[in-house]
């Protein structure tokens, strides 16, 4: 599908979307609980349904209705199949980890874009802990023989991924002899192993956090089946705050100003870049407003590249973003993927192992790769608003995160014909 953009103003009201990864960490903890619990205000996505999935072909059942969930966990039975995980790469990497924990052989499979991401380094940490697994050298698809977890000691690397450690932290609790993680490098995106921890916490299991030492000890314990509620997800708010910055005026609500999700770095950076934001309880108003370079590293909230990217594109001045390493990592090179769509809009763009140089300037139409990655479509889509005639290329690939984004979009006036 491609959506056709031009010049807009936009004006209005959106709600930010609820938070894929809290969504997606409440189905795993619901999972392994034994009893009822209710995910409150989830996100219906791609990735959330590939999670949901998988879990019913392991035992778990899920009854979806539109305003919440309702798990039965506990229980997990041995699969009668693969266990496709789409390309979610949470879904596969904690799956993985609760492999250990599932009677018989899972053998997870992924779809194209998480078939090129990195696993290599969770399976060796599972071996330590002497889970049977094996993955295809570095990548799926991955097979573990589960039914028995003694748990000890393991070490993994923290800036590769986060999510090997939050799937560690997963099973630790079903450790007989207790479980230490060890990280043998710092831990980068630290707010999602935070955000790991706290929903744990909320179905009953307590994990220390030694930072001194880089470590985590989890004692044996038990998940407590709950009611929970998922918080709106500031990565998909990122693209209407960003909207409303570089397009019209925008009030974006439904977000949790002491959120621990990493993406909410987004509001100060916009302010640092003189952004007008007014912020309320629950939600931020943002205009138009004169934007100004910055020096952002976003070792913390790498999922910002894009939308920290296409503002630099529309400010004055040359921004530098640091701490990108892991974007090159994600659905696609997003550090490849951005640098080539802002040059193709006639942006100045320079590249190097660790950093990336924008130079704003008046961007003009083109149209955009996205290489089927979401983040790149919404993020240029932005920039679309401003330049026009710019033509977002596999703009079905929203469905990831957001089905609703072109209908949102529309409804605060921007200009978006969708073919295909």
């Amino acid at each position: 599908m491609k959506a056709s953009i031009s010049k807009s103003e936009i004006c209005g009201k959106a709600a930010a979307p609820s938070s894929k990864s809290y969504t997606i960490r409440g189905l795993i903890c619901a999972a392994l609980s034994e009893g009822k619990s209710e995910i409150i205000s989830p996100l219906a996505s791609d990735d959330t349904t590939a999670a949901i999935n998988v879990l019913k072909k392991v035992g778990i059942n899920i009854r979806q209705q539109k305003a919440s969930w309702k798990v039965d966990g506990g229980h997990f039975t041995a699969p009668t199949g693969d266990l496709f995980c789409g390309d979610s790469a949470a879904t596969l990497r904690f799956m993985t980890a609760i492999g250990a924990l599932i009677p018989g052989v899972s053998h997870l499979t992924a779809g194209p874009s998480l078939s090129r991401r990195p696993v290599k380094v969770l399976i060796e940490a599972l071996q330590m802990l002497r889970v049977k697994c094996s993955a295809n050298g570095d990548f799926p698809p991955v097979t573990v023989e589960g039914g028995k977890f003694a748990g000890g000691n393991t070490s993994l690397p923290g800036n590769i991924s986060s999510q090997y450690v939050s799937a560690l932290l997963h099973i630790a609790p079903f450790a007989k002899e207790g479980m230490t993680i060890n990280l043998t490098a710092p831990l980068e995106s630290r707010p999602y192993v935070m955000m790991t921890l706290e929903t744990m916490h909320w179905f009953g299991i307590n994990a220390i956090f030694d930072e001194n030492l880089d470590k985590f000890e989890i004692s044996p314990q038990k998940y407590k089946p709950t009611k929970y509620h998922v918080e709106g997800d500031w990565s998909s708010a990122s693209y209407l705050l960003a909207l409303g910055a570089m397009a019209g005026e925008i009030e974006v609500n439904n977000l949790d100003m002491q959120s621990l999700q990493g993406d909410r770095m987004l509001l100060q950076y916009l302010r640092e870049m003189g952004a007008h934001t007014v912020v309320g309880r629950t939600s931020i108003n943002i205009v138009k407003s004169n934007l100004k370079a910055i020096k952002a590293d976003l070792t913390d909230c790498i999922d910002l590249l894009p939308t920290m990217a296409v503002l630099a594109a529309a400010a004055e001045g040359t921004s530098v973003f640091s701490g990108i390493e892991r974007a090159r990592i994600k659905e696609s090179d997003r550090v490849a993927a951005v640098a080539e769509g802002l040059t193709r809009m006639g942006i100045r763009v320079e590249t190097d192992a660790k950093r990336i140089k924008i130079t704003g300037g008046k961007p003009k139409g083109a149209i955009i790769d996205t290489k089927g990655d979401h983040r790149i479509a919404m993020a240029f889509s932005l920039l679309g608003t401003a330049a026009g005639e710019t033509v977002i290329d596999g703009a079905e690939c929203v469905t990831k995160t957001w089905p609703e984004y072109w209908d949102v979009l529309q409804n605060l006036g921007v200009k978006a014909v969708l073919n295909g």
